[in-house]
């Protein structure tokens, strides 16, 4: 049945292999053995249950906590060529009981519905009459209490395994500690289950952390750098999501708010539009985004802090769902620290020290100075190894070391003592640096020896040193108000025993990094953008968000290896059968017009081997293409006509010329013959000359449109050699 899973994947959504852990679980279904499955966002989870649930009897019955959510994935099913529907309220009636019917007669391999619904008398009564492979329960970490969003319907479903004992239940979720997994598998009663965690780390995100300061200009800076692309701007509060959306409209940015104050409809039209890109930005509370498939979010900005890190990674982690590179910005303040807490204050006792840890964790990380990658793995319970991710501001170079640091920090410690250590940082900062503020005026703390004595410092990075100080254990913040209070470590720093390491943070441009220049490499920028043209007309017309149609990852192969002919096309990664069908013959079409009116190279075969975090194209492509190359070659030696060559090697004949242009670079023919007429050679030599371009388009006009562009780029690459 695993070979028979392989097809399915690879006819399906045209992938040849699985990730080590999508296989595992996948193996998991067929077996029906019940499992927790934890992988990031992007790490393919969805595919790890709608695979099995082709190849396996029955229908398999998904559970899904927002109707956004099930939408864009039965959508995309669709796309596929796979029976797919869903139950939900936004429906008609009629629309619903045609579902049932076709749940009824066998007719669907995949359902989409909410907890509720599942769990619903009714509902259990008639699915017992079903043929149900599996369940499998999406976003699972809503079942725990301990998980960052716990929801009391999830805990319904606990009925399942005492209604169903014979039916595999498949836990799926993004974010959750062994805790939180524990949790789950004890709550839905699973028996034995499979757990399988994948990494938590992101290597395609850059991430990046700074205190807030500048205030928009830094949340500008990020939008610059990714003009027309995809982006989530967080803010903790609604107010300040309605402000930074006026703000950005009335800069001339396209950005829409979304927040659980807007009217429904106003919510639900503002999420569509930022879904099938009629937006650029969506500015939201933390109220958005779980149900959002969408694959080609190129950048998440935090303006303000998330309130932990299981938040922060499920919230960053709507960018680069489809592996491209994507920018993960963090803009963080004391302040945000203290509106949480407030924010906290009405929990039951137990969840909100819970609440409050996790939010000193998520504060710990922003004023860090390790790794970003590494240190959110930690948290996860996970080493990650190197020294440079080469995908963070840690790790690019943007925080200098201070070069009197020891003596900074003994000011610190000192004004932290005369203070008598029942301060908060920000306050701290303010005596340090000579502030006029009237509280520390009242306090009469402008008369205490450490006043001012780091005033030619900004206030924000002594504000950061603090921070810095308490996280590597010479500072400590204690009790409800988090006052900043001394350690018997830092004893020795005032001895000048020991020398905490102070850093101060420069502004950076990461879009340079290695992983981007790596994703981009041999794809043709305006063939990409007028493929994402073409897309954008595809999927209106069709009603469907534009990454349903194809992901950015299928359209950048697409204009790195340019196919032109139907088998070129459906030997691309990300490709499968049914968008072979309905789409190959029109993209084929409009990349040789492209590559004709650019005078660049079309039907490029996927050559050279790739590490595997970036594979750009089919193991079995590459063989198939390596050895067609070769036998080209040698008929063209023999002086074989491309016609002839073409049936030979079974290419098409534009992808046989690129091969016979290879030919003769290599080999220095500067004779055109046989493949090429004297006539028509010399006509195009004299064509070539008269012309001030090398392209081949003002050639081919020259000419009256009565010689190929076949044979023009033949006659030109001999010439060249000639020359």
């Amino acid at each position: 049945m695993f070979s028979e899973l392989k097809k399915t994947v690879l006819n399906y959504w045209g992938y040849d292999s699985f990730r080590p852990l999508q296989e595992k679980a996948m193996i998991a279904a067929l077996q029906k053995r019940d499992s927790v499955v934890v992988l990031p966002t992007g790490g393919g989870k969805s595919l790890c249950f709608q695979a099995p649930a082709i190849v396996m009897p029955g229908t398999a019955l998904i559970v899904s906590p927002l109707i956004s959510l099930m939408k864009d994935q039965v959508d995309s099913l669709k796309e596929h060529g796979i029976a797919a529907a869903k139950i939900d309220s936004t429906q008609s009636e009629d629309r619903n009981r045609q579902v049932a019917r076709d749940l009824k007669e066998g007719n669907l391999k995949i359902i989409y519905l909410s907890p509720e619904r599942l769990v619903g008398l009714k509902f259990i009564e008639f699915i017992k009459n079903i043929d149900i492979s599996f369940f499998a329960i999406d976003e699972a970490h809503c079942i725990s209490m301990w998980g960052h969003d716990f929801r009391p319907e999830y805990r319904q479903m606990r009925c399942l395994r005492e209604l169903f004992p014979d039916i595999p239940i498949h836990a799926f979720t993004a974010t959750a500690t062994s805790q939180v997994r524990d949790d789950i598998s004890r709550q839905l009663n699973l028996a034995n289950p499979g757990v399988y965690v994948g990494s938590f780390d992101r290597p395609n995100l850059i991430f990046t952390a700074e205190p807030r300061n500048k205030g928009i200009r830094q949340v500008k800076r990020i939008i610059d750098k990714h003009p027309g692309d995809s982006g989530i701007i967080y803010c903790i509060k609604r107010d300040d999501v309605d402000a930074m959306s006026a703000k950005l409209v009335e800069m001339g940015y396209k950005a829409l708010p979304y927040h659980a104050g807007l009217d429904k409809t106003v919510r639900k039209n503002n999420q569509q539009a930022f879904v099938e890109e009629k937006t650029d930005i969506i500015v939201a509370t933390v109220a958005f985004g779980m149900g959002i498939d969408k694959s080609n979010v190129r950048y998440v900005i935090h303006a303000g802090m998330p309130k932990s890190l299981e938040h922060y990674q499920q919230e960053s982690g709507r960018a680069g769902r489809d592996s491209l590179e994507a920018e993960c910005s963090l803009f963080y303040s004391g302040s945000d620290f203290q509106i949480w807490k407030f924010l906290m204050k009405d929990m039951q006792k137990d969840a909100r020290e819970i609440a409050l840890s996790k939010l000193s964790d998520m504060y710990d990380y922003c004023t860090g100075t390790i790794c970003r990658h590494k240190a959110i793995s930690s948290y996860f319970g996970q080493a990650l190894n190197g020294k440079s991710c080469g995908a963070c501001d840690i790790c690019l170079g943007s925080l200098e070391s201070v070069s009197d640091s020891l003596v900074i920090a003994q000011k610190i410690i000192s004004c932290v003592a005369r203070l008598d250590n029942s301060f908060g940082a920000d306050y701290v900062s303010k005596v340090l640096v000579g502030s006029k503020d009237k509280r520390v005026l009242l306090n009469n703390h402008d008369n205490v020896s450490t006043y001012g004595i780091l005033s030619d410092h900004p206030k924000g990075a002594v504000r950061d040193w603090i921070e810095q100080l308490c996280s590597t254990g010479y500072l400590v913040k204690t009790g409800e108000y988090n006052v900043v209070a001394r350690t018997p470590e830092s004893r020795a720093v005032l001895k000048g025993e020991e020398t905490p390491k102070l850093y101060i943070t420069k502004t950076k441009s990461y879009d340079k990094t290695d992983m981007v220049q790596k994703q981009w490499e041999g794809v043709d920028q305006g063939l990409f953008e007028e493929l994402r043209q073409i897309r954008r007309v595809i999927a209106d017309s069709k009603g469907l968000p534009a990454f349903i149609v194809f992901g950015d990852a299928v359209l950048r192969e697409l204009a790195r290896f340019r196919p032109v002919t139907i088998r070129q096309f459906s030997g691309i990664k990300g490709i499968g059968k049914a968008k072979t069908a309905e789409y190959g013959h029109h993209i084929c079409r409009k990349i040789r017009e492209y590559c004709e009116r650019n005078d660049i190279k079309m039907g490029i075969e996927p050559f050279g081997e790739y590490d595997d975090d970036f594979k750009l194209g089919k193991t079995r492509m590459q063989r198939s293409a390596v050895d067609a190359r070769k036998k080209a070659f040698r008929y063209f030696k023999q002086g074989f006509a491309v016609d002839r060559v073409a049936l030979k090697i079974e290419r098409a004949e534009s992808t046989t010329v690129q091969y016979l242009v290879e030919f003769i670079e290599k080999n220095n023919v500067d004779d055109p013959f046989p493949w090429v007429s004297r006539d028509e050679s010399e006509q195009i030599t004299a064509a070539a000359l008269k012309s001030d371009e090398e392209k081949l388009k003002p050639i081919y006009e020259k000419l009256g449109g009565k010689i190929s562009y076949d044979k023009i780029r033949i006659a030109l690459a001999c010439l060249k050699n000639k020359s």
